[in-house]
């Protein structure tokens, strides 16, 4: 049996969990989540927790008891607080600013690169060398941040790039001229 499958979760004030024709939808302050539950798992709601519980022992089930938990955990998460990725970009003259419902980065190309926002997800440059991606969704909100950094992946030499606001980059030591092979 999963272990993390058996801890409730736990429903905070103002957001409602409920379980109906195989559809776990969450309603919170933020905004509404929906989830198709797939195979012998059911959800039941007792007052300020909601737990996951598997019907039949088949193959699979255990692994899809702790996923399910972990996706209601996370849908309940993001209706009442929402989840933030930050990347920050390093580069000279390297600079991102958002106009409109785009996002206009000039990180290093012969032309500057467009990221429309896309739904669900809010875009936002605090500085003009810093992205915050914002929602209730956690896997779009890590999605669109990780199709960001992959516009300019940072490289190990100088540290240019797109990272994440927490990630290190291991940096490399650079080529020393004149000490070939004579």
């Amino acid at each position: 049996m999963s272990r993390i499958g058996k801890l409730p979760v736990a429903i905070p004030a103002g957001v409602t969990v409920t379980f109906e024709n195989g559809v776990v939808t969450v309603k919170g302050s933020k905004g509404t989540l929906t989830q198709q539950i797939v195979g012998d798992i059911e959800i039941k709601v007792n007052g300020a927790e909601a737990t996951v519980e598997k019907t039949s022992n088949a193959v699979g089930t255990d692994a899809k008891h702790g996923l399910y938990r972990a996706l209601l955990h996370n849908m309940v998460v993001g209706v009442s607080q929402g989840y933030t990725k930050a990347l920050k970009v390093n580069g000279v003259g390297w600079k991102v600013a958002k106009q409109g419902n785009k996002l206009v980065m000039n990180v290093g190309f012969s032309h500057p690169v467009e990221f429309v926002e896309p739904a669900g997800v809010t875009l936002a440059c605090p500085a003009p060398n810093e992205i915050t991606v914002s929602g209730i969704d956690k896997a779009l909100v890590g999605q669109i941040a990780a199709d960001i950094r992959t516009i300019r992946k940072p490289e190990p030499y100088h540290g240019y790039g797109i990272a994440y606001k927490d990630e290190v980059i291991e940096r490399k030591e650079g080529k020393t001229g004149g000490k070939g092979k004579k």
